[in-house]
């Protein structure tokens, strides 16, 4: 109550931002006299002067007022608009790294500029984020005139460019891309064997558009780099050929709002009967139970035209947000396999982690982080949380005239189908464009074949049509134009109205249900009523709707019932509408807990994966590592002299036979080297004479194959290794992570259990780099001069073809992998690292 009155008196913190920002404007104004009379020789030449100021001394703060007004008049001369103040307000939010939230229309990509040139002038390339290729690949030909007109250079990051294209790119002052491009450059860098074939040049400055959908929607699927494992695909079609038998709350039973199916008892006996196990849960049979769940998943939670598509023989997933494909992307754990099982493609392998990232760690690497979207202070707490971001309300430039109509509810799906069908009619009469939005393909097509049998022209705007979409959705504003979309498509274009729309009273929105989150559905609303534009919205649902089936309970079919409403018989009533309201709390709640939950597991990951980066990045800025590997050798020692010493017994009763067999494994020494009085040894005694003769046996190697080759060596057999053993770990933990949750079950936090025993994993992980390199660099021998040149190079050259055949993928499941066919080495050749040791001896034993 008091807070109320204070916020009366005061204003809200939002206002009181904005009110000291637009003093800041002011001061732009007074700058736009000044400004205007100058040449555009003279008008890039101010790039330059900022440049020499900032090198100077001058804070980007300082410079803000003139840069602003800099930029404001080169975008008048060539894209021949002005920014309005309140793009002004935006972008001075984005330059204090925050998120401005700007209603639809307002002129997003524009405002973005004034932040982006500003914070270019440092030299330290600033990267702007966009939500697919088309977006990166039309803001960088739009904008790009003005950088360019202003003495900047632009690059675009784009599936499918080698990493040529994309060095040249990243190197630019102004950098577009992909969420997704831009976190897999960081893992494929993190790949490499050369300095000079990273794409990526640092984490500067980087401008989240759509922020909301990147950032939150997309952050429970983190990026993974896999290739595929040695697994045969036989079983997935054994088990698809008996799911027809499994039935319902019979064999299994199945929670919507979790997303799970589980097998009953009954479930569990008819799986042994059809698959001849005697039993399911033994350890030897716990890939016949995995490949049964994932199975029922696919059968019972997952709708073709729905959550994927069957396109040119490839299962295709439909991204859940906004209803666009995902080419290229796959279901982890089986799930995909067991999805082209189900539809009768073929069965691609499954794939093992190499390297992975969620997208809550890559961009908080950022020195600075900001965004922009329509809709983003219903998740305000989240971004603090996760991203330290505070969202900024920027006031729209016109007042929105948008009539948001109260929603209406029927008693079945059904029954709202004729509704909207009804109500696209009459509006469709009058030549009011209508934009009506699905949340699923078969619901899209569903009403379009409605239409058709009463003869309404339309457009569908789903996953089948997603090569058309910015051309579907740029003429939804024309006039009687009725346009089909899944929610949130065309989400970065523009709708304007044609002519005569303004008279008709603008474009319509059509909700055909409410998604789970109110930012989906406040996203749909915000496509109608741009920059004062005239319009209306109006949200039609059922209670079979899944959001209301799943979490409305039966309470809401009671009131109806009680209210004795007929089917086709609309229902507005202030208890629904909360309980609506109330549901997608639950969802948003539900979500976040999701994405809180990956990344909490993902911090962990996150240190190592820090720890196994930056070791990468010492040994590739060096080209002498000697002082690493004399310490790892002094380490082993320490370690060897430690195992064999038993302060309980007399030294000539230790554990000599195993000393013996493990110095000659890792320091190639032969034993005879040990004195025969070991009575008389001591642990300081032993380290010294074990150091002495590790040194010994080192200094030989080096003059057998040439200091200069050793060199080489060192650094090539160390990275070989980390890489091999990094990948073994990534499957540990995945394993570890999979059966962690049932240590709650002894009383035990499964987070504080994963921490733990991860690590000592990666422990264990740190020692076994130190023996495997140690031992792999005593017993290499250098045939010819230029072996080491030779071998350094094969193992780059095979690195870049891996890196080539990757291709962008995702799991809505949890997970985003990317296919990568790995060269197969037989395991009885000689090792490529050039040990002399066979394969499956070398490194060969980590894969």
């Amino acid at each position: 109550m008091i807070g109320n009155v204070l916020t009366k008196i005061f204003g809200s913190k939002n206002d009181r931002d904005i009110k000291v920002l637009r003093k800041t404007v002011e001061l732009i104004n007074t700058l736009e006299p000044s400004i205007e009379p100058l040449t555009d020789s003279q008008l890039r030449d101010k790039t330059t002067e900022f440049k020499e100021r900032y090198a100077g001394g001058e804070t980007l703060d300082s410079l803000l007022p003139e840069a602003f007004a800099v930029c404001r008049e080169a975008a008048k001369r060539v894209l021949g608009e002005r920014h309005y103040d309140v793009q002004l307000i935006g972008a001075m939010v984005l330059h204090q790294g925050k998120i401005a939230e700007m209603k639809t229309g307002e002129g997003k990509t524009l405002t973005s500029t004034a932040a982006v040139y500003l914070n270019a002038l440092s030299g330290k390339g600033v990267h702007v984020v966009t939500v697919n290729d088309y977006l990166a690949h039309r803001d960088v030909e739009w904008m790009g005139k003005l950088y360019h007109f202003l003495g900047l250079s632009t690059g675009a990051i784009l599936h499918g460019m080698d990493d040529r294209a994309r060095r040249e790119a990243y190197a630019a002052d102004v950098t577009y891309g992909t969420n997704n491009e831009f976190g897999f450059d960081y893992l494929r860098d993190n790949m490499k064997f050369a300095l000079e074939d990273f794409c990526q040049r640092g984490f500067n400055f980087a401008i989240v558009d759509e922020v909301d959908s990147i950032l939150i929607d997309e952050a429970r699927t983190p990026l993974i780099i896999s290739g595929p494992a040695e697994m045969s695909t036989d079983l997935y079609h054994k088990v698809d050929a008996i799911m027809p038998r499994f039935c319902e709350n019979e064999q299994y039973t199945k929670d919507e709002k979790a997303r799970q199916v589980l097998l009953t008892d009954e479930g569990v006996l008819l799986a042994e009967e059809l698959l001849g196990v005697d039993n399911l849960y033994d350890p030897r049979n716990i890939n016949y139970l995995h490949h049964v769940n994932q199975s029922l998943k696919a059968h019972v939670l997952f709708k073709k035209d729905v959550d994927y598509i069957v396109k040119n023989g490839e299962v295709i997933i439909v991204d859940e947000f906004t209803g666009r494909t995902m080419e290229g992307r796959r279901y982890s754990d089986g799930l995909h396999q067991a999805l082209e099982a189900k539809e009768g493609v073929k069965i691609e392998k499954e794939n093992q982690t190499l390297a992975s990232i969620t997208f809550q760690n890559y961009f908080r690497m950022y020195n600075k982080l900001a965004g922009m979207t329509g809709t983003a202070d219903t998740e305000a707490p989240e971004f603090k949380k996760i991203y330290n971001l505070d969202v900024v309300i920027i006031p729209s430039n016109r007042p929105v005239m948008r009539l948001d109509l109260a929603d209406v509810i029927y008693k079945n799906q059904a029954a709202k189908y004729r509704a909207v069908v009804r109500e696209i009619k009459e509006l469709h009469k009058k030549g009011q464009p209508v934009l009506v939005g699905t949340i699923s393909i078969d619901i899209s097509e569903k009403i379009a074949e409605m239409l058709k049998k009463e003869g309404i022209p339309h457009e569908v705007l789903n996953a089948k049509q997603h090569d058309r979409e910015a051309e579907i959705i740029a003429q939804a504003g024309q006039l009687g134009k009725i346009t089909i979309a899944t929610n949130m498509a065309g989400r970065g274009t523009d709708i304007k109205l044609g002519q005569g729309v303004r008279e008709a009273g603008g474009l319509h929105i059509l909700g055909t249900s409410r998604h789970e989150s109110r930012r989906i559905d406040n996203q749909l609303r915000g496509r109608s009523g741009r920059q004062g534009d005239p319009g209306s919205s109006r949200f039609y649902l059922s209670l079979e709707d899944d959001l209301l089936r799943i979490f409305g309970g039966d309470r809401l079919t009671s009131i109806m019932n009680r209210l004795g409403m007929e089917e086709d018989e609309p229902i507005e009533h202030s208890m629904i509408s909360k309980a609506i309201e109330n549901a997608q709390r639950k969802v948003e709640g539900h979500n976040f807990d999701i994405r809180k939950h990956l990344l909490e597991y993902d911090d962990v990951m996150n240190k190592q994966r820090e720890v196994i980066y930056n070791q990468r990045r010492e040994v590739l800025e060096r080209n002498d590592i000697k002082d690493i590997i004399t310490d790892m050798t002094s380490d082993l020692v320490d370690e060897l002299t430690t195992s064999v010493v038993q302060e309980r017994k007399t030294s000539e009763d230790w554990d000599w036979l195993a000393f013996e067999e493990k110095v000659a494994e890792l320091f190639s020494v032969s034993p005879g080297w040990l004195p025969t009085a070991r009575a008389e040894l001591t642990r300081d005694l032993l380290r010294g004479m074990l150091q002495a003769e590790a040194d010994r046996a080192y200094l030989a190697q080096e003059e057998r194959n040439g200091i200069e080759q050793m060199r080489h060596l060192e650094r090539m057999i160390l990275l070989q290794v980390v890489d091999a053993l990094w990948k073994e770990h990534l499957l540990n933990m995945d394993h570890l992570k999979e059966g962690i949750g049932l240590r709650g079950y002894g009383q035990k936090n499964p987070l504080d259990e994963y921490k733990r025993e991860g690590f000592d994993m990666f422990g264990l992980m740190i020692e076994a780099v130190k023996a495997q390199t140690i031992s792999s660099l005593m017993f290499v021998r250098i045939v010819q001069e230029d072996d080491v040149a030779r071998l350094e190079e094969e193992q780059r050259r095979k690195r870049e073809a891996e890196l080539e055949m990757m291709m962008l993928a995702s799991a809505a499941d949890g997970q985003q992998t990317v296919q990568q066919e790995v060269d197969k080495i037989n395991r009885n050749a000689l090792c490529p690292c050039g040990s002399g040791k066979k394969y499956k001896k070398c490194c060969g034993s980590l894969s």
